[in-house]
């Protein structure tokens, strides 16, 4: 289900929320808002990395 190259995009995910969640209780709610924003943003990128690889396997069985 998963490819290598879906891994560090969800564990950079992962990791911005935790980081998130710490900043959130432990230091400032700004800095826990501001990382919190990068998580949507990791995601929405691997979507679009997702995107390209699905459009380049579909396009090589095309050719074949």
């Amino acid at each position: 289900m998963f490819q290598k190259v879906d891994y560090p995009f969800l564990i950079a995910a992962f990791a911005s929320f935790l980081a998130s969640v710490g900043l959130w209780f432990l230091v400032s709610h700004d800095y826990g808002a501001y990382v919190g924003i990068w998580v949507p943003s990791i995601l929405t990128l691997w979507v679009g990395v997702r995107l390209v690889l699905l459009s380049r396997a579909f396009s090589n069985t095309r050719k074949n």
